[in-house]
């Protein structure tokens, strides 16, 4: 059995390198922490339930674009500048980090329905 010291010394984040053509290059995409995941889910409750997928591919990839040492490259406050960037190079942000995140439609549906 694990330990507790073993579970929170454990590298558990993941990233990938992923082509944007749109953006002429590169970005890495990481795994969010439980907190950051929770963070996320909360951006995209609407004020009197349901979910408020308004700019959603931006909070996710604002949420999973890293620099080179881990950190995020944008805050909650960049999501609407990011949000006008290419539907094209979103989506393609987007779908990686939903695969590397393990978050589904489904999900998305579901935080609507328990909200």
């Amino acid at each position: 059995m694990l330990s507790k010291e073993q579970i929170l010394k454990a590298d558990d984040s993941k990233t990938i390198k992923l082509d944007v053509p749109e953006w002429g290059g590169t970005v890495m995409i990481g795994t969010m922490s439980g907190f950051a995941r929770d963070q996320f889910e909360a951006a995209i409750l609407g004020k009197n339930g349901g979910a408020n997928t308004t700019n959603i591919r931006a909070k996710l990839a604002a949420s999973t674009l890293i620099d080179e040492e881990g950190n995020l490259l944008f805050t909650a406050k960049d999501v609407a500048a990011l949000g006008k960037k290419s539907a094209a190079a979103l989506d393609r942000v987007f779908e990686a980090a939903q695969k590397l995140n393990r978050i589904s439609d489904t999900d998305v549906e579901d935080l609507a329905k328990n909200s």
